[in-house]
């Protein structure tokens, strides 16, 4: 007996709640796919479904097995899916969402190598900050720079980044290095308005975590104009290395208690859904790992 097919039809009995829609749901009869349902539980030597006139319930090992089998089940679909996807041309309007100056610092430059490679996609990119909503605002793709929480989005890792604190030589001249993160109260602060603790900075240091309540001289939703406030003496930032990372090696900043580390962030290519992606989606997060993974695997 074909094993995937006693699988399908055990979830199609327990997702409908009766062997009649199961049997509807599959174009089958209700005897096949109650034989099926038996042999199964006859060749795993255990009864999966309390089984009475009125209902149907899972019994204890029934319901680990419909949690595995129900994912196996996604996984194979999931596989045929991008075995399609994979033979079909890449066409169509691609609407894809990043952060601003990840946009423009790391992903401008490839638009054009993209492209080259499907030309029958055409490419509407929009940089924001904000976290938009895929499918209420219709984007096929967003680039995100996050500790990814979990999510009815499917995500894939393209690299890593690091938040980095950093200020110019001559505002550390005029107002000292800070050494614990405990002085960055009385230090001048540019903030970053979408950093999820907003004005509380946190750290991983010698003696575990430590956060400090800073006191902002400016807060903006731009990390550039966080770096240039910095560059221009003003005061203290907390920014990506992807985006300060040149400044520090040029020594216009300087990284600061680098041993207090900030968290490291993944940088993530986001879609809504494993199923039937299009061929359009899979071409660009292809594209974007491969990139990433051959010259930027964090920063």
């Amino acid at each position: 007996m074909d094993r995937f097919l006693e699988m399908q039809a055990f979830n199609a009995v327990v997702d409908a709640g009766s062997f009649v829609k199961a049997a509807d749901a599959l174009d089958m009869s209700k005897a096949a796919i109650s034989r099926y349902v038996v042999d199964m539980e006859t060749r795993l030597g255990v009864r999966l479904l309390h089984r009475t006139t009125r209902r149907l319930s899972l019994t204890d090992e029934g319901q680990v097995f419909y949690a595995r089998s129900k994912e196996l089940l996604a996984e194979l679909e999931e596989a045929e899916a991008e075995v399609t996807s994979r033979s079909e041309a890449a066409t169509g309007l691609l609407r894809v969402n990043a952060p601003f100056t990840f946009g423009i610092l790391q992903l401008a430059p490839l638009w054009g190598q993209f492209k080259a490679q499907n030309p029958k996609v055409s490419l509407d990119i929009t940089l924001a900050d904000r976290l938009v909503d895929l499918v209420e605002e219709g984007y096929d793709v967003a680039i995100r720079i996050a500790s990814l929480a979990s999510s009815t989005l499917v995500s894939k890792r393209l690299a890593t980044t690091r938040m980095v604190l950093c200020a110019s030589p001559t505002y550390l001249a005029q107002h000292g290095t800070p050494t614990h993160p405990s002085e960055l109260a009385a230090h001048a602060v540019i903030a970053y308005v979408y950093w999820a603790t907003r004005d509380e900075w946190r750290f991983d240091g010698p003696d575990g975590p430590v956060s400090v309540k800073t006191q902002p001289i400016m807060s903006t939703n731009s990390g550039d104009t966080c770096r240039a406030a910095a560059l221009a003496h003003q005061g203290v930032i907390l920014q990506p290395s992807f985006l300060v990372g040149p400044d520090i090696a040029a020594g216009t900043l300087l990284e600061l208690m680098p041993q207090y580390r900030s968290l490291e962030l993944g940088i993530y290519a986001v879609y809504p859904t494993r199923k039937h992606v299009p061929a359009k989606v899979r071409a660009l997060v292809d594209f974007l790992q491969e990139h990433f993974s051959q010259r930027h695997k964090d920063w």
